[in-house]
């Protein structure tokens, strides 16, 4: 009997499940809680990252050390779900106050109670010691202190105009509105107690052209040797032999310089455009409108759609001062060249008579240069402010009287503005206030607006005449005839119409856009009463659209990033600045 009860084999599976319980239970039990342990871990993350990056933009804002911590607590409790509150613990250290950047770290512990854990226990016999398990998780927000940007804004004389829906000009809703955003991100910089020049604004009046500063006369990337290819682009040195053999212009070792004994001790001096306007100037007792007002031309494709630095060592890269030739004296019937502004002092045609350099040497009767015209021709904007750090109060006066002092007067040339902000934030020459371009942590913008499509004019649609075969009106391209406005596009070099000069400076637009995208720099653009109903300001819209860069934190209604661009009226012109606000503020921030 007792060899039969050994050999039966009925039950066993009973009493080995009975064995086998405890881990397979265990297991189970482990598996279910891991999970929601996982789950709630993952909650209290997510909960954590909100938390961290609505604080990091209200640290920005301006919250004081308690309000940021305050409102760090309520943002993660809102965001827990279906976590009890009381079974977490958040700590934050707030950011610290060092140059290169500042960091928010929040953290949290969860005290997770186990569902089928404590069970298992009492089954394996243990004591009923606590079972709860603590989890930990931790965020972190870099803010980024430092941003730089460049406000590109039109000047031209359109500008002058009611805007829509407001009965104020554009010009002055302009400036209220850039005010406004300057003093915003003060605020914020105003946060960042020991980053040195956390934000910094510089300022880029246009108009037909860009203002550079005549303080600038002799700076290293200026053409002051007369070296570029467009330097002399529009004068005829031979016609100074042809008045006087003893008083000759020619070029010496690649500088025209004064040959002849006729020059006395000027003989050997160089000539520039500089030279000419102390040659002006010194014929008009010190007229203060002969002097170089600080206007350059563009420089030839394609480093005038680039920030390349200017280097001697290739002369097509220097900046060369606008000189705007004096016309013609000659009346064609009742129209007369738009810049005649000095005395011819030779006969020949109109092309000879303009071409004719010895006249900027002799003195005239009477000399006067009336407002508008002279060589400052198509110079008509305040000259840019470099950055300028806003948190100081100096910085912050510096900037607003910029803003203030700009005036409405011009044709429009976005293409020129937009060159000039890259070069405003770019961290080398001719502005050299920006930070390194490969600086981490550092942002460089530029924000365009234009309330007007771009124009460059014949003098027939002026009401004056072109007997010189100019073919434009002198602005910072030179003049139509020497092609520089239709250099990198595809443009009809040999269609000389106002539609066809605003295709090309369109096409240039465009480039300049995306060469400076592709160096990093964030493109917002803004267009103020615009009309797409007219092909022209259409077409303004489109490039601007196209230009604009893609928001890192919005989306548009398909789900992707959305455009920099603003589309505003007179009446919301303030509004969409506080919405490009935002924007920077968010900029300010990364997790």
């Amino acid at each position: 009997m007792f060899r039969r009860f050994l050999s039966d084999r009925r039950g066993n599976y009973a009493m080995l499940t009975v064995f086998l319980m405890i881990p397979i239970v265990g297991g189970v039990a482990l598996a279910i809680d891991y999970t929601q342990a996982s789950r709630h871990r993952n909650i209290t993350l997510n909960a954590l990252d909100a938390a961290g990056m609505a604080t990091a933009l209200h640290i920005l804002k301006g919250a004081s050390d308690e309000e940021a911590k305050q409102y760090a607590k309520e943002f993660f409790e809102a965001n827990l779900g279906p976590i009890d509150p009381a079974m977490t613990k958040l700590h934050v250290v707030l950011p610290e106050n060092n140059a290169g950047g500042s960091t928010l770290k929040l953290s949290a512990t969860l005290n997770y109670d186990p569902i089928f854990y404590p069970a298992f226990q009492a089954m394996r016999g243990a004591s009923g010691e606590e079972t709860a398990m603590t989890i930990s998780a931790s965020s972190e927000v870099r803010l980024k202190n430092t941003v730089e940007v460049a406000l590109v804004l039109d000047n031209s004389g359109s500008m002058a105009y009611t805007g829509l829906g407001s009965g104020k000009k554009r010009i002055d809703l302009l400036k209220e509105a850039a005010k406004q955003l300057v003093e915003t991100m003060a605020g914020q910089a105003g946060q960042v107690k020991q980053v040195v020049k956390p934000v910094q604004f510089g300022i880029v009046p246009f108009a037909a052209s860009v203002n550079v500063g005549p303080e600038n006369a002799n700076a290293s990337w200026m053409d002051t040797d007369g070296l570029s290819p467009v330097h002399h682009e529009n004068f005829n040195w031979d016609t100074m032999e042809a008045r006087n053999p003893n008083k000759r212009v020619e070029l010496v070792r690649g500088i025209y310089r004064k040959v002849g004994k006729g020059w006395k001790e000027e003989e050997g001096d160089k000539v520039t455009r500089f030279t000419l306007y102390d040659e002006i100037k010194d014929r008009t007792r010190g007229d203060v409108d002969a002097k170089w007002a600080g206007c350059v031309e563009m420089r030839p494709y394609p480093h005038g759609l680039s920030d390349e630095p200017a280097s001697w060592t290739r002369p097509e890269t220097l900046f060369v001062p606008m000189f705007a030739p004096d016309e013609t004296d000659q009346p064609d019937g009742r129209r007369r060249p738009p810049n005649d502004w000095w005395a011819d002092q030779t006969g020949g045609d109109a092309k000879f008579r303009q071409e004719f350099m010895p006249k900027y040497f002799h003195a005239v009767a009477n000399p006067s240069i009336q407002s508008g015209q002279g060589p400052n021709y198509s110079c008509t904007t305040r000259p840019i402010t470099p950055l300028t750090d806003v948190a100081s109060a100096a910085g912050m006066k510096k900037i607003k009287d910029s803003i203030d002092a700009m005036r409405a007067d011009g044709a429009t040339n976005v293409p020129e503005g937009m060159a000039w902000g890259w070069r405003v934030v770019s961290g080398r020459a001719p502005f050299t206030e920006g930070r390194d371009d490969a600086e981490r942590g550092n942002d460089k913008i530029v924000i365009v607006l234009t309330d007007g499509a771009n124009t460059y004019y014949t003098p027939e649609s002026l009401g004056r005449h072109d007997n010189a075969g100019n073919k434009s009106t002198y602005s910072n391209y030179g003049y139509a005839k020497n092609g520089r406005i239709f250099e990198g596009t595809t443009a009809n070099w040999w269609d000389y119409s106002n539609d066809n000069y605003t295709e090309a400076m369109n096409q240039q637009f465009d480039k300049l856009c995306s060469n400076a995208k592709d160096e990093s720099i964030i493109v917002i653009t803004v267009a103020l009463d615009l009309d797409d109903r007219k092909r022209a300001e259409r077409g303004q819209i489109e490039a601007l659209e196209r230009c604009a860069s893609e928001s890192r934190f919005r989306k548009d209604g398909n789900g992707k990033p959305a455009k920099l661009f603003w589309n505003a009226t007179g009446g919301d012109l303030a509004e969409k600045f506080k919405e490009i606000a935002d924007e920077l503020s968010n900029l300010r921030f990364v997790s």
